[in-house]
């Protein structure tokens, strides 16, 4: 969310208020709440460590820019990828935020490359460790607002992703015809899972939800944690979702001191498989 735009927007409204609510303690969403997997099996060990995060331009809840507390965060998180938003300037130059040489010798984490003098495309940065870039795209999201998303295919130690980094719009139209873009670009030739990822800007789940369009090849869309606004998250604006929608074995808020005062957002993370169960060894 970018939070100077979020008054003006209708269905934002509420949020003036958010001050007098109690926070949601939903911090969880676990695909075994049994402790067995829909096949009866015991839960399968998970691949990878998988996050998002709206770094807010730098700009904490203090109204302090500091890149590197941003940097303390991402290194809490410990993700083996991370999807970031509003990681550059929004006008001029779109110039980056970070320091992205001293994100990878403290984290290990690379940027994925993209054209322009900016960090990502649109504020979107996919970063990971290890692997090797073998392709990107960068996809303009419909709307009145200028979004995009950015398609990064990664070659792991583990096996080869398809990792989605976006950024939706404030209005659910916007964000309905958003996610339509999102599943014309997002599937593979090649068969290698699919993980999307990022803010969303919708906090609704069900049937009013614009991310509904995403169901039934994306998913879990349930697992959906309040992430927003930092102090006492009480909306799902940030999601991690995967196809096929197995994939993903648990979401989690990362909910550190630190992380309350860096961004108007905290950071999601998912533990994730990149095989689909029908398809693993047993």
């Amino acid at each position: 969310m970018e939070i100077d735009d979020v008054m003006q927007d209708t269905e934002f409204r509420g949020l003036a208020r958010i001050r007098r609510l109690r926070p949601v303690r939903i911090s969880t969403w676990s695909r075994d709440r049994t402790g067995k997997s829909p096949s009866g099996k015991p839960p399968r060990s998970t691949d990878l460590l998988i996050a998002s995060y709206n770094i807010h331009k730098a700009v904490g809840r203090d109204r302090r820019f500091d890149p590197a507390r941003i940097v303390d965060v991402i290194d809490e998180i410990g993700a083996d990828i991370i999807a970031l938003q509003e990681a550059d300037q929004r006008f001029g130059e779109r110039a980056g935020l970070l320091d992205l040489e001293a994100l990878k010798r403290r984290t290990g984490l690379i940027a994925a490359p993209v054209q322009g003098r900016g960090h990502g495309w649109h504020g979107n940065v996919v970063l990971f460790r290890p692997g090797i870039v073998t392709a990107t795209r960068e996809i303009v999201l419909p709307g009145v607002e200028p979004r995009g998303a950015l398609i990064v295919d990664l070659s792991l130690p583990r096996g080869d992703v398809r990792i989605i980094g976006a950024h939706l719009g404030l209005l659910r139209h916007s964000r309905s015809r958003q996610v339509e873009t999102l599943i014309g670009a997002a599937k593979p030739t090649d068969g290698r899972p699919v993980f999307l990822m990022g803010d969303f800007n919708e906090w609704r789940v069900g049937r009013r939800s614009a991310l509904q369009g995403l169901a039934p090849k994306f998913g879990p869309l349930q697992a959906a944690i309040p992430s927003f606004p930092a102090r006492f998250p009480l909306l799902a604006l940030d999601r991690i979702v995967a196809y096929p929608a197995d994939l993903v074995a648990s979401v989690e808020l990362h909910d550190s001191p630190l992380a309350r005062i860096a961004s108007d957002h905290l950071p999601i993370k998912a533990q994730v498989h990149l095989l689909s169960e029908d398809r693993s060894p047993h």
